[in-house]
């Protein structure tokens, strides 16, 4: 029951009214509490906040000992407070002490009290505190009053969130808020960032929390609400999606969430307790992220993402907010934190602005993955919680070395770090005096190290790293980058800087190959339930010969009176490179037609990386100049094993000896038909894989220009013939990747040779 108050949106109002005044942090925590006891008719309200040694500190208190204060701490499991903190839910008691987690506190003086309460502080779902009102008389508190505590604790999760309760937080107990963490993840590309946080996707930061006018913040919250399923509904009523499979057994989950009318019910109750609309949802979406978060059921746990991206929307409904791409208050040195993201949005921050990269999911081989190893943006993915854990502007560091990412790093960890980064940049250097040596093995084998780019920025690595070419550009990169469609002349500059930007260096042009993951935002591609295996690269080349055609012309262009190598991607059957060939054969006529000047020298290849091709090798290296494996694309479809998924990202080794021999043999056939290969998959980058492919006799390595010094260093002490003769028995016997690794270890160590 309540008091002589009108009820908790006078109290939300009181609230604010004190947190408004110019007073301390002690002073306004005082008021707090004793506002709230009044209002609850409570002889105790207490305020307990979690530190970051996982200690919740009493930090003030109407009616318990006040020189408990700042004295007495319960770990995170321990006592009623502590338990409500492990279990992120609200206790409610009458004789709490006969309830098997009470813990006894001399200090306090809380043994006369028959009644309980408790609430979690949660934001976002992360625990902050706990607030708890206690009564001497023996009693239940009602819904009504359960719900005033939760709301008012959204209060004092914003007030402690804002920072200021550090005036008041002892020398050597932080809050949590600020506690140092490291979190371990999956090192997917290498080198260390330091920098400032920012979210991809910014949670939506709720700062009108009290409703002047609840009948009208329901009508708000019904319209959003409404527009929402509406949005959902018609996603689902879509041709492409209609027909059912995974994708829509997906959307209808998140259906399911949107038409749930007990999360609706419980929104409005926050609503009628004195919140406004959003903060509402927040209030809803704080309190079902954490006890989702603590559930040991798998299928609630997968459902979290549904959760808060469905929220999000709703918030971003109700507050008409946009990305943060568009926003504009990027910092100078920013880490972007993400559960997931594509290429194109990545590259929409930046390269300039960009220290590093955390994804929550994310596997080596994915294409923004790719896309940061180019750049030279360490990244660490498979982060678990750490768009929770983070906040906008938090201190951050990237190793993508070690796998780890350090939030709010103490000052120490910080120079240590500041100092492996002198060291790396020592190493780097060491690396450029090799720039202009041949790689050539320790006992006189020749190998062509060349690059993979995508971008005009990529270029002045070509010469930096040493590159002796570009063994793969990736063309899409620069449609990917655009609002609309690059027209030919658009394309044809590119190309041309390309071949400019090389002076005479081979280049090889890999036509478009989008799909997948790789979305253009002006071509709408129809949603897919294995996108990895569908309409795209070549297959959508072949079905739109415009965007082919246009794009082969462009490079006939840019490339007059010069050599032009050009690789179709994804040919799954040698008849379509035959129609590839046909179309590009259409466009030289073109060119002869109209008097244009034709490149002094053109050669065709394909991309090796659909295992069908496998068992039509014979015909293809009959009609082809050159082969490219793209050992990504090829691994995944050997293993059935999609590199997008982080489950499966590190359950099959690229040294099981099923898929290097299956290399082996492609490098023998494209040897006895004299066709020049080359591996510019990721594995080519790896000093310990490159080893593998230089012993099954590939001598054409494309990768990342960060990777080019390690694998020349690799190369320069490596006795390639013993290797070599080790290596077949080691192929022909071994039965697991491990045994391979193991091998090519030893021998490193026993020669000497730098990984």
């Amino acid at each position: 029951m309540w008091g002589n108050l009108a009820g908790p949106r006078l109290l939300l109002r009181r609230l604010r009214e004190t947190m408004a005044k110019p007073t301390d942090a002690q002073e306004r925590l005082n008021e707090i509490v004793a506002l709230i006891a009044a209002n609850m008719v409570a002889e105790v309200c207490s305020v307990y906040v979690l530190r970051a040694d996982n200690l919740l500190e009493l930090y003030a208190t109407q009616g318990l000992n006040p020189d408990a204060v700042h004295q007495t701490s319960l770990k995170v499991g321990e006592g009623l407070v502590g338990y409500i903190a492990s279990e992120a839910r609200h206790l409610n008691l009458s004789e709490p002490q006969n309830h098997p987690a009470f813990a006894y506190r001399p200090e306090t003086g809380e043994e006369a009290y028959h009644a309980f309460l408790g609430v979690p502080v949660l934001r976002a779902g992360r625990m902050l505190g706990v607030l708890v009102v206690q009564n001497k008389a023996q009693r239940v508190y009602s819904d009504e009053e359960v719900e005033a505590m939760q709301t008012t604790a959204m209060v004092l999760a914003e007030l402690i969130a804002s920072g200021e309760l550090e005036s008041i937080t002892g020398p050597d107990s932080d809050l949590d808020l600020n506690r140092p963490m490291q979190i371990s993840g999956l090192s997917m590309a290498e080198g260390i960032g330091l920098g400032h946080v920012v979210l991809h996707e910014p949670r939506v930061v709720v700062t009108n929390l009290i409703a002047e006018d609840a009948v009208a913040e329901e009508k708000r919250l019904e319209s959003a609400v409404e527009r929402l399923r509406l949005s959902v509904d018609d996603l689902l009523n879509r041709d492409d999606i209609s027909h059912g499979g995974e994708h829509r057994d997906i959307l209808e989950a998140y259906r399911m969430f949107a038409y749930d009318r007990g999360w609706l019910r419980r929104m409005k109750e926050a609503i009628h307790s004195g919140l406004t609309a959003e903060a509402a949802v927040e209030r809803v979406q704080s309190d079902t992220r954490a006890r989702m978060l603590r559930s040991t059921d798998p299928y609630l746990r997968e459902r979290l993402h549904d959760f808060d991206d469905l929220a999000n929307r709703l918030l971003r409904k109700l507050m008409g907010e946009g990305s943060r791409i568009d926003s504009g208050d990027m910092p100078s040195d920013a880490i972007i934190v993400a559960r997931n993201m594509g290429a194109a949005e990545l590259l929409d921050y930046g390269k300039d602005r960009l220290r590093g990269l955390v994804l929550e999911e994310g596997a080596p081989t994915s294409h923004v993955v790719i896309v940061a190893r180019a750049l030279g943006i360490p990244t660490v993915g498979q982060v678990e919680g750490a768009v929770t854990l983070c906040e906008d502007g938090d201190a951050i560091i990237v190793d993508g070395d070690m796998a780890h990412v350090h939030l709010r790093p103490l000052p120490d960890m910080e120079a240590s770090y500041v100092e492996q980064i002198r060291f790396r940049a020592h190493r780097l250097e060491q690396y450029s005096k090799l720039r202009d040596k041949e790689a050539i093995s320790k006992d006189g084998t020749d190998i062509s190290l060349l690059m993979n780019a995508g971008l005009l920025v990529d270029l002045p690595n070509v010469e930096g790293a040493g590159a002796q070419g570009i063994g793969l550009f990736r063309t899409e990169l620069q449609f990917m980058v655009a609002e609309s469609f690059p027209r030919m002349r658009e394309q044809e500059k590119v190309y041309r800087s390309v071949l400019d930007a090389t002076d005479g260096l081979p280049v090889t042009f890999r036509s478009l190959d989008v799909g997948g993951d790789k979305v253009l935002a002006f071509l709408r591609l129809a949603p897919e339930e294995n996108p990895a295996m569908g309409w795209r690269a070549i297959r959508l080349g072949l079905d739109r010969p415009g965007l082919l055609r246009t794009q082969m012309r462009a490079l006939l262009h840019a490339a007059a009176g010069r050599h032009l190598r050009l690789m179709f991607p994804m040919i799954s059957e040698v008849g379509e490179f035959d129609a590839a060939k046909a179309l590009f054969e259409r466009e030289i006529a073109h060119l002869e037609r109209h008097g244009y000047e034709k490149p002094a020298k053109i050669e065709l290849g394909t991309m090796l990386e659909v295992p069908s091709l496998l068992f039509q090798l014979e015909e293809l290296l009959e009609r082809v100049d050159f082969l490219s494996i793209g050992t990504n694309d090829l691994h995944q479809f050997m293993m059935a094993s999609d590199r997008g998924n982080t489950r499966l990202s590190g359950r099959y080794s690229n040294l099981s000896p099923a898929f290097l021999r299956a290399l082996s043999r492609i490098q023998q056939k494209a040897q006895e038909h004299g066709v020049p290969v080359t591996v510019c998959g990721e594995i080519a980058g790896r000093p310990l894989a490159a080893m593998a492919l230089l012993a099954m006799g590939y001598r054409n390595l494309s990768m990342s220009p960060s990777s080019i010094g390690p694998v020349k260093a690799m190369v320069l002490e490596l006795p390639l013939e013993p290797l070599s003769e080790g290596f077949a028995k080691v192929l022909s016997t071994s039965l697991s990747g491990e045994e391979v690794q193991k091998f090519l270890t030893s021998f490193a160590e026993t020669h000497s040779v730098p990984l």
